[in-house]
């Protein structure tokens, strides 16, 4: 994370540095287009572009670890045992689910959604169960039924 970090500010202060080029390169050659001029343009264009490219990182990383929080906080919630008062009998009706079953579960609905984002609606939401990377346990048998 340190890295990224470090890539986005460095990309920020080059990309601020080349902005303030620019500005002194008009100053200097007044209202008339120079070489100058120019290249400090041309600089400014490409580290505007390296900027942009470390925030996509950036935000793409922020992405991913908030889905592995989330995936990690559903299994923590699905798994961990109920706990009742003292007394109190603490079984909720629902079997236990195990993370792998839960993981299965988990990569077949983002299937689905990234299915339905790139527009491929709902002829292809049967397609997006049996992908091969969101196999399901034979073992079970709503899976069975599909």
């Amino acid at each position: 994370m340190d890295s990224i970090v470090d890539s986005l500010n460095n990309a920020y202060q080059d990309f601020v540095a080349a902005a303030a080029n620019v500005l002194e390169a008009k100053e200097n050659a007044g209202s008339i287009k120079t070489m100058a001029t120019d290249t400090a343009l041309e600089n400014f264009k490409q580290k505007w572009e390296l900027f942009r490219v470390a925030c996509d990182q950036a935000e793409e990383f922020v992405e991913s670890v908030k889905q592995r929080i989330g995936s990690e906080c559903l299994v923590d919630e699905a798994t961990r045992p109920v706990a009742g008062k003292p007394g109190q009998a603490t079984m909720t009706g629902l079997p236990p689910i195990s993370a792998v079953r839960l993981e299965q579960m988990s990569k077949a609905v983002r299937w689905l959604v990234i299915e339905l984002q790139h527009g491929s609606g709902a002829g292809s939401a049967n397609s997006a169960l049996t992908h091969p990377s969101a196999p399901f346990d034979a073992r079970f048998s709503e899976d069975a039924a599909q």
